[in-house]
């Protein structure tokens, strides 16, 4: 499976915040933050307090995109 956090990153973009301000503000690490980066998992934990934060809901935060088959085409849900 394979997730983007663009989401948060427009979000975050759209409320004039840069990747500190929403570490500080959430109340994240920075190793949490390292891993939003780079697409990596992070616990549902994390998600939910982003949303809280954030007053916002989790397709705000985090997007399904799939993963592609043998002929290269993404398949999502």
């Amino acid at each position: 499976m394979k997730f983007t956090y663009d989401p948060l990153w427009k979000l975050a973009f759209e409320r004039k915040m840069n990747k500190t301000t929403l570490r500080d503000h959430t109340g994240i690490t920075s190793a949490t933050l390292a891993r939003l980066s780079k697409d990596k998992p992070v616990s549902m934990e994390i998600l939910g307090r982003l949303c809280d934060k954030l007053d916002c809901n989790i397709e705000d935060v985090v997007e399904y995109i799939g993963e592609e088959n043998e002929y290269g085409e993404t398949k999502n849900c």
